[in-house]
């Protein structure tokens, strides 16, 4: 317990990692190119608006999750016109932290990553949107790249940022 640290995915043509530390995230590695010009880039922690921060930088949408433990993830996304989201991975496994599920409903969560997906310019699958804001796995990482490829994203699939344990 006590492991976290996210990923962070968005559209940049510039040098993601540098974006990211001049918006306040930290420890930032295995930046990695899907398609189109979107990337996913891990990192240790982001301040408090360091996703607003970034969208803001780089006038592109983007989606963030912090995990817990790789048991847990925190979604969230927003775009450059102001419009945001969040959403939580695992509930099943967020129940047993005592995490409070009211605060994270699926209705909400599912409106907003469609409407996060259009205005990115992507095709949401919202089934999968749906399965994978309410599915369980193993590790968020599992339910995190699932949630990629239901927004959507150019080149990802299930398995394109899976991870086998917690950050540390």
């Amino acid at each position: 317990m006590g492991n976290s640290g996210g990923s962070l995915t968005t559209r940049s043509t510039g040098e993601l990692d540098q974006l990211m530390r001049a918006a306040g995230f930290t420890d930032i590695d295995d930046t990695n190119a899907l398609a189109e010009g979107w990337q996913v880039a891990d990192f240790a922690d982001a301040g408090r608006n360091s996703l607003a921060n970034l969208v803001q930088r780089t006038g592109t949408p983007a989606v963030m999750v912090t995990f817990h433990d790789s048991d847990v993830g925190f979604i969230e996304a927003r775009t450059p016109d102001g419009h945001s989201w969040e959403g939580l991975l695992n509930r099943e496994m967020a129940e047993s932290y005592e995490i409070p599920l009211e605060h994270f409903p699926i209705e909400p969560a599912v409106a907003g990553a469609l409407a996060w997906s259009t205005a990115a310019g992507l095709t949401p699958d919202e089934k999968a949107i749906r399965e994978t804001l309410t599915g369980s796995a193993v590790f968020a990482e599992e339910l995190s790249s699932a949630l990629l490829a239901a927004l959507g994203l150019p080149g990802a699939t299930q398995t394109s940022h899976a991870r086998t344990g917690g950050i540390a």
